[in-house]
């Protein structure tokens, strides 16, 4: 039975990973194997227990505790579950909680780049995309929409940060992703074009360039094995990238708009460059 602590004392050393962590503390790079990160409301939270991920404590305003809580509290007997009303936790934590409900949770190891690729027909591959926002947006356009994996270059986002876990509302556990490269923290780099063409894709970098293709275009669809690689807002891909990829490829668009968001992008793209596997799921 899990054991519930009203909170009386903001100074509580339990409380840190909620209220003075930053991000970069929960994911402590110097000793991964004790990283956490926090998983905000319900949704987020029960689909990282599916996944495996082991809670730390709950957060969560008082009504919640024999309300939308209970099922997840009863998942995780002997977790300490930290309480108050709504108003003291937005005091505490300096945000408004999505359905007043958080979980630190320990993060696991990161499977390798052959890993997540060793089966994949199609993987998108986030070079810099450093917006958590924009990064938990492809990860659940990537999952919704038939890609078999995530590769990100050490400059993204992490997709375990509360944000960016919370915007694709829990498909982050649903999906295999990874670093390539340096890992997370490493700096910017470009996407690891020679590595993806020696598993066997051909990459198709999204960019507004001379030459590109369209998304429809059938020599894309043809492929057996497909890199999509999208970049940041702004700065887009690397010339380096583009120069390197077997294809680019571009949305047509209408009304004089040149270019879409890059979360808007890859739904986009993931549905047309997606559908031989979907194909061959449904037949």
């Amino acid at each position: 039975m899990s054991s519930v602590v009203r909170i009386t004392d903001f100074s509580s050393p339990e409380l840190d990973i909620y209220a003075r962590f930053t991000e970069n503390q929960l994911l402590n790079r110097h000793e991964p194997e004790k990283g956490v990160f926090i998983a905000e409301s319900p949704k987020v939270i029960g689909r990282a227990l599916d996944a495996g991920y082991r809670p730390v404590s709950f957060l969560m305003e008082e009504k919640h505790i024999d309300g939308q809580g209970r099922q997840l509290i009863a998942r995780c007997s002997h977790v300490p579950v930290y309480t108050a009303d709504f108003q003291v936790l937005t005091q505490l934590t300096g945000y408004k909680l999505t359905r007043g409900m958080l979980c630190a949770m320990r993060r696991m190891p990161l499977p390798s780049v052959l890993e997540v690729c060793s089966r994949a027909r199609r993987i998108a591959v986030l070079e810099n995309v450093t917006n958590p926002t924009n990064v938990g947006a492809v990860m659940r356009s990537a999952a919704a929409l038939s890609m078999d994996g995530v590769l990100l270059t050490p400059g993204c986002s992490n997709p375990l940060y509360r944000r960016a876990a919370r915007v694709s509302m829990g498909t982050v556990f649903q999906i295999p992703w990874t670093y390539m490269g340096g890992g997370e923290g490493a700096g910017a780099a470009p996407a690891d074009i020679p590595l993806l063409k020696q598993m066997g894709f051909k990459t198709a970098a999204m960019a507004l360039c001379p030459g590109s293709v369209t998304i429809h275009d059938p020599c894309l669809l043809r492929e057996p094995r497909l890199a999509v690689i999208l970049g940041a807002e702004g700065d887009g891909l690397s010339p380096d990238t583009i120069r390197s990829c077997d294809y680019t490829v571009r949305i047509p668009m209408s009304h004089g708009v040149d270019s879409l968001n890059v979360a808007a992008a890859s739904a986009v793209a993931f549905w047309e460059l997606a559908r031989p596997v979907r194909d061959g799921q449904d037949g």
